[in-house]
């Protein structure tokens, strides 16, 4: 059979595309439907689906174009059911002119009822690696001229099934591996024993290894302990460890947000006031402080506190004794004092917004919890556990895919611990059946509000009066700004392409010119400035601009003269 140069050239176009798109990722869901979607539409091909075998011989959908989600959900095979079944147990692909007319064509994706005027062919070859047959590639179209041959179409399919087959085995084995490496973390975890165990908190990763090996060490002292970490992170659960673990474990544990609070509530609320003390004071009443004597006393959120509270703080802290409001007795107290801050304190103290001998008083022990996104082998486990706790509470018996573990394990969480344990609950409270696939998340079809909440900008972050000037250093020989074009589908700014014309690096050979000053309060470094500032802004560029007071154009150039990825949620 003669092909012609046309057909050729165009099964070798069709080829370089598929290798091409398969190579762009590890994710076969993602690779799989691109390459379907560029053979529908080159080759006018009707739908395409892909279903591949699980480890008892059934055959799943994994992903299709052209079909409905109902219909996917019934694309579903046993091993010799029908043609898709016959072709992944023989191992030989199958040519079908017209499905109406084929007795095993069970029409379980409605493909016959589409064009009831016209006849359907079918073609299905089996997907092949490592002498094995791995799933089937499966497409329809229709077939108006009964003379067509299909022979290389098949040929082209077969082509593309053997990439898919390799594709597919690379994942399989990464997976596999990445399992192993878990596997063995746990089991090393495990070997260690439980001698820095803490109740209550899910971690093997380096960085909570060596939280808790911090927290057993500081936890049989009295010292002063000073929490800090992004808000999420578990303080408070930290905190509460502390005491557990504490000669003072039978005593009470006693929190105070003292954000939550206006400085003479906050003051009233700690230190307690006696029978008169202002309109409401019907008798006398003890303050935090008292409650926790012999024990532990949290207070969280203490940067927020007033300067005029921190001189009453101070006091209480050096001398361990207080007035009630309205009194004049003093009370003392034996309390283990630990406290909590998400603000940069040492930024605060330098600006005058926070004291510094209080600053010195409180800073004697201080532990960093990292966020969640510097411990990501920590959340499959965190969301198990947040899993069965749902579980228990709601007489469920939902779990997650590996699909579904891999979404999570690779979110940004800005919000961290909390915000996981809460996108837990949302998707197997709205979860349809007890499995927890990936589209079962928000983000899946963009509605999830962690970048929009990710974009809001911490006070201690954008406070106008902390903000240091920036000297801009305009791009040598570039030409005046354009004026702003529309924003490209990520949200990041100008789409335009860059003129390879232009001067692109920041500063002349001879005047070198970084295009990021230097504030006092930015980290050293033009790259780490740019972080820092992409960071802040949830990694919008026009904001990080904003923030850095230069140009939108000005800050592109910056990252890809430095490398920086634009993350994206």
């Amino acid at each position: 059979m003669n092909t012609s140069p046309l057909m050729v050239r165009r099964e070798l176009d069709a080829v370089y595309e598929v290798s091409k798109t398969l190579a762009t990722s590890l994710d076969v869901h993602k690779t799989f439907r691109e390459t379907l979607n560029y053979l529908v539409h080159a080759f006018d091909w009707r739908r395409a689906f892909v279903v591949v075998a699980d480890g008892e011989g059934q055959l799943h959908g994994l992903c299709a174009i052209g079909l409905t989600q109902a219909e996917q959900q019934r694309m579903h095979f046993k091993s010799g059911e029908g043609i898709v079944g016959r072709v992944f147990a023989s191992g030989v692909p199958a040519t079908v002119p017209d499905v109406r007319a084929e007795p095993l064509f069970l029409n379980r994706t409605g493909g016959a009822d589409q064009s009831p005027g016209s006849p359907i062919a079918m073609l299905a070859t089996p997907i092949r690696a490592d002498h094995r047959t791995l799933g089937v590639l499966v497409m329809d179209c229709l077939n108006d001229d009964e003379r067509r041959v299909f022979a290389d179409d098949l040929r082209l399919l077969r082509m593309v099934a053997t990439l898919m087959g390799q594709s597919l085995l690379l994942h399989r084995s990464v997976t596999a591996a990445a399992e192993s490496i878990q596997d063995e973390n746990r089991r090393m975890h495990k070997a260690l024993g439980v001698r820095h165990k803490i109740e209550q908190v899910v971690g093997v990763s380096q960085p909570m290894l060596k939280v808790f090996e911090q927290i057993h060490q500081v936890a049989p002292s009295r010292t002063t302990v000073l929490l800090r970490g992004e808000s999420g992170t578990g303080k408070e659960v930290m905190a509460r460890a502390i005491h557990s673990l504490s000669p003072r474990a039978k005593e009470p544990f006693v929190g105070v947000n003292c954000a939550a609070l206006t400085e003479s509530l906050l003051e009233s609320e700690l230190f307690g006031h006696e029978k008169g003390a202002f309109t409401g004071a019907q008798g006398m009443r003890k303050g935090r402080f008292e409650m926790a004597h012999g024990g532990t006393l949290f207070l969280d959120e203490i940067g927020d506190i007033s300067a005029a509270f921190q001189a009453k703080l101070l006091r209480v802290l050096q001398e361990r004794s207080f007035e009630r409001v309205g009194g004049g007795a003093p009370v003392k107290v034996d309390v283990r004092l630990i406290l909590a801050t998400n603000r940069n304190l040492e930024r605060m103290v330098k600006d005058g917004e926070f004291r510094a001998d209080l600053y010195y008083r409180i800073n004697v022990v201080s532990i960093q919890l990292p966020p969640l996104r510097e411990r990501r082998e920590d959340i499959p486990a965190m969301a198990q556990h947040f899993l069965e706790r749902f579980n228990r509470d709601n007489d469920k018996a939902t779990r997650f895919s590996p699909e579904a573990m891999r979404v999570l394990t690779s979110c940004y969480w800005p919000g961290n611990v909390r915000e996981l344990e809460n996108c837990v609950e949302r998707t197997a409270t709205m979860a349809s059946n007890e499995l927890i696939t990936d589209l079962a998340f928000p983000c899946r079809d963009n509605r999830c509000l962690t970048q929009v909440l990710h974009h809001i900008e911490r006070e201690d972050a954008v406070r106008p009066s902390r903000l240091a000037e920036i000297p801009i250093t305009e791009i040598p020989g570039a030409p005046p700004q354009r004026p702003p074009a529309l924003p490209d589908s990520t949200g990041f700014g100008d789409s335009r392409p860059a003129d390879l014309s232009e001067d692109t690096s920041l500063g002349a050979p001879s005047a070198p010119a970084p295009l990021i000053g230097r504030p006092d309060d930015k980290p050293d470094g033009e790259r780490e400035r740019l972080i820092w500032a992409m960071e802040r802004c949830g990694w919008v560029q026009a904001k990080a601009a904003r923030l850095l007071k230069i140009t939108p154009r000005q800050m592109g150039y910056a990252l890809q003269k430095h490398g920086i990825e634009v993350r994206k949620f």
